[in-house]
């Protein structure tokens, strides 16, 4: 596969959409004062910590974690959101005892009708979809699906695929070696940051954070970090996010430089998977494909008007998100399954004001600053490429 196709489509969930995202660090308790502590892990954030690391289930629940989230506690459960507009936008589901799910849900969904807000689950996965997926008073929307394996599953996956394996020994030939490191050691790691800057100034916009947060270098405790050295630089690194409740880890992102050998990446997921089998894991996903088919699901329909957005991402997103290359790159390694991943809004019909919530959490309130930013960008993409194609002519 040219290297440029390649290129396109070895990103982590975190580019989804594609838009900046300049969310200032804010933790807050229920009395929602706030915290800008960016690296250092503030108290409400370790609370947090603590209950994700023993009621986990969402693949997005660690993320939480990160900075620019807000918490909301009540008694063994936490949820993590933004707050956009008159919605609150919750990563992914309330995090507690399944048995305790329901109550939990109602009443921050309560205590946010009582602010006057709306409540958006964006990333919800089988419990929350189960829970609302006939309530009169939700709605919701296929985001994608995520693929998933049994750890050993995925090394036989790579092992029995030439292909794969060609890519690992390419990169193996190029130099290229895998170690797991130390997180005391990879947290603000200048050769890390190095390299994932290098990664962030190739992209077609800048970085999201929200649930995608690219900054997770100062907050890695509890997380894995798997690095691709080759003469003594680091050319890429994966991070590895706890899901507690399925003795399971969510490939958070996989930064590489834009000149890595082909190979690079797959050979950090070998590692890791290798590691997380001896370790007797039992689930590792790589995330969200979005706008994905592969999740199985009840045919439903969409309103009207979210249907036409979601076909519009899909037909011109792809200048800043290759969604179809995505996927292909994760159904490659041979899934176990695949998991629909959805947006489940409480209220009846899906409405375009929550789709415009999430843009604005994924925006910090600016989306139109961050799609002309896009814009201006690809567009200056597009006269170096004119110009270099001239050069070639002339």
């Amino acid at each position: 596969m040219p290297r440029w196709r390649l290129k396109r489509f070895l990103i982590p969930e975190s580019d989804f959409l594609e838009i900046s995202l300049r969310l200032f660090s804010v933790n807050v308790n229920r009395a929602g004062k706030p915290d800008k502590l960016l690296g250092k892990i503030t108290p409400e954030a370790e609370r947090a910590r603590d209950l994700v690391l023993r009621y986990g289930w969402n693949t997005t629940s660690f993320q939480i974690v990160n900075p620019g989230i807000r918490y909301w506690f009540a008694r063994d459960a936490v949820i993590g959101f933004v707050s956009s507009g008159k919605v609150r936008v919750v990563v992914g589901a309330p995090v507690c005892d399944l048995q305790a799910l329901p109550e939990i849900a109602a009443q921050f969904e309560s205590e946010a009708a009582q602010s006057g807000e709306k409540v958006c689950y964006f990333g919800a996965e089988a419990r929350l979809e189960n829970l609302y997926g006939r309530s009169k008073n939700h709605s919701k929307i296929l985001l994608g699906a995520q693929a998933f394996w049994r750890p050993e599953r995925l090394v036989v996956a790579i092992d029995s695929t030439a292909s794969l394996r060609a890519q690992c020994n390419r990169a193996r030939n190029k130099g290229i070696r895998i170690r797991e490191m130390d997180y005391r050691e990879a947290s603000e790691n200048p050769g890390l940051l190095d390299c994932l800057r290098s990664w962030l100034n190739i992209k077609g916009l800048p970085p999201l954070h929200f649930v995608v947060e690219p900054e997770t270098l100062g907050r890695l405790e509890y997380r894995r970090v798997f690095v691709a050295e080759r003469s003594g630089q680091i050319e890429g690194f994966l991070v590895l996010s706890p899901i507690p409740a399925r003795n399971g880890w969510l490939t958070e992102q996989f930064p590489h430089r834009p000149e890595a050998p082909n190979g690079t990446v797959e050979s950090m997921i070998a590692a890791a998977g290798r590691a997380l089998a001896s370790d007797g894991s039992a689930y590792i996903t790589l995330g969200l494909s979005p706008l994905s088919r592969r999740g199985k699901v009840p045919p439903f329909d969409n309103p009207l008007l979210i249907r036409f957005i979601l076909a519009w991402l899909r037909k011109h997103g792809q200048r800043f998100y290759n969604f179809d290359g995505l996927d292909s790159f994760k159904a490659k390694f041979r899934p176990d399954g695949w998991e629909p991943v959805f947006a489940i809004a409480g209220e009846p019909v899906f409405s375009g004001k929550t789709m415009w919530a999430i843009a604005r959490a994924f925006t910090a309130n600016r989306p139109f600053s961050a799609i002309a930013s896009g814009l201006a960008k690809a567009l200056r993409t597009e006269a170096s490429n004119l110009y270099s194609a001239c050069g070639r002519i002339f």
